[in-house]
């Protein structure tokens, strides 16, 4: 090889070297970000829905996390469809209790700035519920058509307010926990005492009139939590059992308390930490629990809820999130705000789980997981609500602002 030719491959290796470095620079310095798109990773389908061969029974293995990665340029849709989906801010400062009005599409909820209650539609019009103001407001819980209000603030006070007729009854300062009947005539409640033999749930009208005592709960307030079915039956959910006591080394056994101190079989459920949602007919329960098939993450499950299936038909959803970011849309239909990203004991610590969110949609009659897309800006995503056309999903984001996206 001449030395002219050496100089030649020298020169051409340089030039090579130089665009490599380059090209590095400018993409660690001067690319744009890219939008990430969450892939889901749910049993099934690549097409981001499972099969339809039925949801996985409660035995199954392979647990699967919504989530994953990869890019797009895509820009946001107006509607969902799978991707990064435009959000609109409804509320510039924090909210607390929205909940779907009594028209099935528009939103109410308390504002803590000015104590207030409003309702707020899809384009963002606002107005106010009432004029009465209840300043501080700490724990709101409405009965099913947003019509009334039960209010527990910070100095233990308690108040039934009816909106329609502006009447407002005082419920005594040791009740707390509240939720409405399915006729929202009565509501129920904990009866905490400084003797702890004396404390019990408690069922009163919701003028305060007819009070009457359910289930003693001694010791054991704390694991008790109120809930009350639209079938009526059930009116709260105790988780008093010992784990493993059922069995495996993290079942557990959840019992379900009547309004009538009826003896409904218990819930075996495979992990800790239970929290449930009913169906809208009050047939099924959907419920979260965090155990080993899971990796302590938080697990959807589906069950039966009726005083004679109670327990029944119990299956995994294959969903890693919490039921408080769920909302059922019908009774066959599940909207959930998963995590994109989820740790393992995520669901024993909440607070480590720090990912934004995108939104599923379950069919649990046929067992479809699809993904339906994420705000354009990212956010976790709790408080969520459909308007009763599917039309609309409301959330509050991580700021406590109230927004909205398109699903169709």
């Amino acid at each position: 090889m001449n030395d002219r030719f050496k100089r030649l491959l020298i020169v051409l290796g340089f030039i090579g070297l130089v665009i490599i470095i380059a090209v590095g620079i400018y993409l660690v310095f001067f690319r744009g970000p890219s939008t990430v798109v969450p892939a889901p990773t749910v049993e099934g389908n690549t097409d981001g829905t499972t099969s339809g061969g039925g949801l996985p029974s409660s035995g199954s293995g392979g647990v699967s996390t919504p989530g994953g990665s990869g890019t797009t340029t895509k820009p946001a849709a107006t509607v969902a469809d799978g991707g990064a989906t435009k959000n609109e801010r409804l509320t510039s400062t924090t909210i607390l209790a929205p909940t779907l009005a009594a028209n099935g599409k528009d939103m109410v909820y308390y504002d803590p700035a000015d104590g207030r209650f409003y309702k707020i539609t899809s384009d963002g019009t606002v107005e106010r519920v009432s004029d009465k103001q209840f300043p501080d407001a700490e724990t709101i819980v409405w009965d099913d058509d947003a019509s009334t209000v039960a209010i527990e603030f910070p100095d233990g006070a308690n108040i039934v307010f009816d909106f329609a007729s502006e009447q407002q009854t005082t419920l005594p300062a040791h009740w707390e926990d509240f939720d409405f009947s399915p006729d929202g005539e009565q509501l129920i409640g904990k009866s905490i005492t400084n003797d702890a033999s004396a404390r019990s749930l408690v069922i009163t009208s919701k003028d305060g009139s007819n009070t009457e005592v359910i289930e003693g709960l001694g010791d054991n307030a704390d694991l008790v939590d109120v809930s009350w079915s639209p079938n009526n039956a059930v009116v709260a959910f105790a988780d008093t059992s010992i784990a493993g006591a059922s069995g495996g080394i993290s079942q557990n056994v959840i019992y379900a308390i009547g309004k009538n101190q009826e003896n409904f079989k218990g819930l075996t459920v495979e992990g800790l930490n239970f929290h449930a949602i009913w169906s809208p007919d009050g047939t099924r329960i959907l419920y979260d629990v965090a155990g080993e098939t899971s990796n302590y993450k938080p697990l959807l499950w589906i069950v039966d809820g009726t005083p004679t299936t109670m327990g029944d038909h119990r299956a995994s959803l294959g969903v890693n999130t919490w039921v408080e970011k769920c909302v059922f849309a019908s009774n066959t239909v599940v909207y959930c705000a998963v995590p994109i990203s989820m740790p393992n004991n995520g669901g024993l610590q909440p607070a480590v789980v720090t990912s934004n969110d995108s939104v599923y949609r379950i069919d649990l009659a046929t067992g479809r997981v699809k993904l339906v897309g994420f705000p354009e800006q990212g956010t976790q995503m709790k408080n969520l609500r459909v308007s009763t056309d599917s039309a609309y999903l409301y959330y509050t984001d991580s700021l406590g602002r109230l927004q909205v996206m398109r699903l169709k």
